[in-house]
């Protein structure tokens, strides 16, 4: 018999959790495409931590005015050459990174937190309380989350903060119906039975029983949506409802530098480059994540 059979069962279960970490990390690594988007996203996290460090002129992120220097094309001076008030578009670049970590940080946040609960309590209450948070959330979802959230910016006004409490109202339905369609699957398991025949409340159950179990679709979809509230930022800040001059963030750049094409082409191309390459990375790994935490997609 081996040592492992013979460990108090604490141990046994510190050693099975460490195998199955194992069994993810390797069935992780040998997704090539979700090896490559988790180097994309890591990079992206220390451009985001190190942006005042790594920028070769971090003062250019605050609306410094160098028209001497104006519309420059890329050089050793000026990698991404520089914007049409002589700014350091990559110190621009590179300070963005920081907004947009924040941004889609703050909107899958806010999203989780209103949409998780409303999801598990409305799968496993049903009845009146599942009919009236699905009802509402069929309306969220009626109308395109983008129209919407222009249309909630063009009430509060421009800006960063609107734009993330805006995409962060529209977020949300998805989360519901995910968790929402997850909890009805769990909530007539034997585990669910059984503490029930045990006398545990039914908040103890969808909080401690049936929410734990929903912790894999949730963060798949939370990797995802990373990217994705990165990019819809990006879209309000191009239609000038996101961020305004001088703060560096992505579509506002791009938004500008549009102006400027074809013949200064650097302005919008470098902003572009970092938005497509951030969200194919927050995509990468979203379906790595679902090939390790969903059993259907292992072989």
């Amino acid at each position: 018999m081996s040592t492992t059979a013979l460990a108090p069962p604490a141990v046994r279960a510190q050693h099975g959790l460490a195998r199955q970490l194992r069994l993810y990390a390797a069935t992780f690594a040998r997704n090539q495409s979700a090896m490559l988007g988790l180097l994309i996203v890591l990079g992206f996290l220390l451009v985001a931590l190190f942006a005042p460090w790594l920028a070769p002129y971090p003062e250019d992120a605050s609306g410094s005015v160098k028209l001497a220097q104006k519309l420059r094309p890329p050089s050793s001076a000026h990698w991404f050459g520089t914007d049409e008030m002589g700014n350091d578009v990559l110190s621009r670049v590179l300070l963005g990174a920081r907004t947009s970590l924040q941004i889609g940080l703050t909107i899958t946040c806010i999203a989780a937190f209103i949409g998780v609960p409303l999801g598990v309590i409305a799968g496993y209450f049903g009845g009146r309380v599942q009919e009236c948070i699905m009802r509402v959330t069929d309306i969220f979802l009626s109308v395109p989350g983008l129209v919407l959230a222009i249309a909630i910016v063009g009430a509060l006004g421009p800006g960063i903060r609107n734009a993330m409490l805006a995409l962060s109202l529209v977020w949300w339905p998805g989360y519901v119906r995910l968790v929402q369609a997850k909890t009805l699957s769990l909530r007539s398991e034997v585990y669910v039975d059984a503490a029930r025949m045990m006398g545990a409340g039914p908040w103890r159950i969808v909080f401690v029983h049936i929410l734990p179990n929903c912790v894999s679709p949730i963060v798949i979809k939370a990797s995802m949506d990373m990217g994705m509230a990165i990019l819809s930022a990006a879209s309000l800040g191009f239609l000038g409802l996101g961020a305004q001059p001088p703060a560096p963030e992505w579509g506002a750049m791009i938004s500008v530098g549009r102006n400027y094409l074809p013949q200064w082409w650097w302005y919008s191309v470098f902003p572009g480059l970092a938005i497509y390459l951030t969200v194919l990375g927050f995509n990468l790994i979203g379906d790595g994540l679902r090939d390790v935490l969903d059993p259907k997609q292992r072989s």
